[in-house]
Parts: structure tokens; C-alpha cells; sequence
């Protein structure tokens, strides 16, 4: 009988205890409970940006265009838009390829940063610069001082043999993506087209640049590189004697006048002109991404692409990206069939008698929210 009596005062004990120790007050509820709803992801709408080039029968850049002369379809579906015939400030990130490829060409290189504010930037651009080998290198964040800028692309030194072209894009996104809305956003790459290491799927490059509206513009150094760095060719002696060749008849047929009649022009390059299969690009077609990144890098977000042959070649590219980059008008809309998944293409119309050809992003990759 007092065995029983002693275990139930030790349970009513520990029964009344337990409520202390293990139920916080009514009145303080679970900070987790507070909180909860500011945990949800809320989607934002998306406005699509479409830089727009109108050229002449010359080629030469048509100014001066009224927003109501633009007409733009998305789907085939015309779009509620708006044009900027302003021009917008630029937050741009200069790649550059620091590899041991381009040892002979960095000096070149190293000039151009105080080129990049007269010529691109403006008086409210910005930029920031990244080096690459198989690093990626940030030298400088994004700057208005074009004194920062120069003694960044100064400190430009050769590295590996590697190029992570792709990954180096990627990073430049990721700093863009910070930026403004209301900046332009541009990649400008100076190096190869090619890409040697990289870790990064071209594929799901291309779709970041094009939903963060980022246009890639890409000065490709390849020829002059290969010019400078190939080694001098073997001659290769002529079977036939001087006397076989017909050089006129009144001068003697020796050596050297045979070699300056008979000497030719250099050969070009044969540059196929790129038609971007973006459907085939969607589906991970590697080969495309494999053969050329940026030829697809700038066909799909609307930039350009500049090559050069020789050392001031350089700077009269960057000199014609910035003349593009101040000729744009720039039309955003919100899209009016964000229902559709899949590949958007636009296609845009000028209501001009001047306007011969138009240069615009050919569309961009849509993958709608349906939770």
C-alpha cells in the first residue's frame, strides 16, 4: 500500500512538471510559424528586351526612327511594346583571353582600356574586367573610373594553354545579373572563337544571356594569332626555269622579275555565313558549340562578331561595336503568350521607306512557372 502511494505521487510529480519543460508560453507561438510565408518564391514577370539595328541600301545605320514605325511579333503574335530611342547607360564585362596563345598579342591588348569609356562606355558606362586561361581572374569590378579600367586590362598576363571561354561567360552572367534593369548588359569577348577546357554546357549559357537580356559581342583574335605565332614557311623551289615564263618583251627574264610578276594576292578565309539552327542548339546539338561558341553566342543574343588580320585591327573593332551599341533603339514588352514553352522567335518591322535590313535578337528560350 505505500509502494503504490509513492509511485503515483512520483507520477503526479512528473505529470505536472512536464508541461513546464516541454510546452512553450500560449503567447509566444514558434518564431518558424511568423516566418513561414516570407518563404515563399515569388516569380517575377519577365519583360524581354530586343536591341534593334535598321540599316540603309549602304549598310549605313538609319537614326532618327519613331517608336510608332516599330512593330514587333513574338510567336508570330504582335506584342504591346515599348521603344527607347534614347540611349540607355552600359554595364559591360570585358573577357579576355590571357592564355599563352596570345603572349605575342597582349601589348596590343593592354592599350585598349582607355579606349573603352570614349568609344563604348559613355559618360554613365560602366565596366568590369575578367581574365582567362584555365582561371577565371576578376581584375576589376564594375568601374566608372576609366583609370581602373586601363591599369586592370594592364595587368593582363599570359597563362596555360587552356581557354575556358564558356566558363568565363558564365561568369560575366552572374555579375550582370546584378546590375540594373534599366542598363544595357553586353559580354565583350576579346580572344578565340574556340573553347579548350571549359567546364560550363554552352547550351544552358545561351539560355541564361538570353532570359537576363545580355547581348555578346566578341572581337575574334584567331587569324591575327595564328599569323603571328605560325612559323615562316619553307620555300619551295620552282621546277621550272626563269626563261619558261612569259614577263614581257622587253625585260630579261631573271629571278627577280619572274618572282614580282607571277607573285599573288593572300588567300582569305572562307567565313561561312552562320544560320543559327536554334532548335538543333536546344536539343544540345554539342557539335555547334564544339565547332564555333561564339558564332552561336552572339547570332543568339544579337551581338556581333569582328575579326581582324592585323595589329591596329583591334582598335578599329572595338571602334565599330561601340558605333553599334549608340545606333540601337531598344524595344522591351512584357510578352502577351508567356503560355507558350519552348523557343520564341522575333521578328521585328520598320515602317520606313529607308529601312533595308534589321538586325535583331532571333528570339530567346521560355519555360513558364506552372506551380
Amino acid at each position: 500500500m505505500l509502494r503504490s502511494l509513492i509511485v503515483m505521487l512520483l507520477a503526479g510529480m512528473l505529470l505536472a512538471q512536464e508541461p513546464v519543460q516541454n510546452m512553450p508560453p500560449a503567447q509566444n507561438p514558434p518564431p518558424a510559424q511568423e516566418e513561414a510565408p516570407d518563404l515563399r518564391i515569388r516569380v517575377v514577370v519577365q519583360h524581354v528586351l530586343a536591341p534593334v539595328l535598321v540599316y540603309d541600301r549602304d549598310g549605313n545605320f538609319v537614326n532618327g526612327l519613331q517608336p510608332d514605325q516599330f512593330h514587333l511579333m513574338d510567336n508570330e503574335k504582335e506584342q504591346n511594346i515599348h521603344v527607347d530611342v534614347s540611349y540607355q547607360p552600359i554595364s559591360m564585362v570585358i573577357l579576355v583571353q590571357a592564355n599563352s596563345a596570345v603572349e605575342k598579342m597582349l601589348p596590343n591588348i593592354n592599350k585598349i582600356g582607355n579606349m573603352m569609356h570614349p568609344l563604348i562606355l559613355g559618360d554613365q558606362g560602366e565596366a568590369a574586367v575578367v581574365a582567362f586561361d584555365h582561371r577565371i581572374r576578376t581584375l576589376q569590378e564594375f568601374t566608372s573610373d576609366s583609370d581602373q579600367i586601363t591599369l586592370a586590362v594592364r595587368k593582363i598576363h599570359p597563362g596555360s594553354d587552356a581557354a575556358h571561354m564558356i566558363d568565363a561567360t558564365e561568369q560575366a552572367i552572374r555579375m550582370l545579373q546584378h546590375r540594373p534593369q534599366n542598363r544595357r548588359r553586353i559580354i565583350l569577348l576579346i580572344g578565340e572563337t574556340r573553347d579548350i577546357g571549359s567546364e560550363a554546357r554552352g547550351r544552358e549559357t545561351l539560355i541564361s544571356m538570353q532570359l537576363s537580356n545580355i547581348a555578346f559581342y566578341a572581337v575574334d583574335m584567331s587569324r591575327i594569332i595564328e599569323k603571328l605565332t605560325a612559323p615562316p614557311p619553307v620555300p619551295t623551289p620552282d621546277p621550272l626555269p626563269p626563261a619558261m615564263y612569259n614577263v614581257g618583251s622587253n625585260e630579261p627574264a631573271t629571278p627577280n622579275t619572274v618572282r614580282q610578276t607571277s607573285a599573288g594576292a593572300e588567300a582569305s578565309g572562307n567565313a561561312a555565313e552562320f544560320m543559327p539552327l536554334l532548335l538543333e542548339i536546344y536539343r544540345d546539338a554539342k557539335a555547334i558549340f564544339k565547332r564555333n561558341p561564339v558564332e552561336v553566342f552572339t547570332a543568339g543574343t544579337g551581338g556581333s562578331q569582328f575579326s581582324y588580320y592585323r595589329r591596329g585591327g583591334l582598335e578599329e573593332a572595338i571602334q565599330r561595336i561601340g558605333e553599334q551599341l549608340h545606333s540601337e533603339y531598344l524595344i522591351s514588352y512584357s510578352p502577351n503568350n508567356k503560355i507558350e514553352a519552348g523557343f520564341h522567335q522575333i521578328s521585328v518591322y520598320v515602317n520606313s521607306p529607308l529601312a533595308r535590313r534589321i538586325q535583331v535578337r532571333p528570339g530567346y528560350w521560355w519555360a513558364p512557372d506552372n506551380r
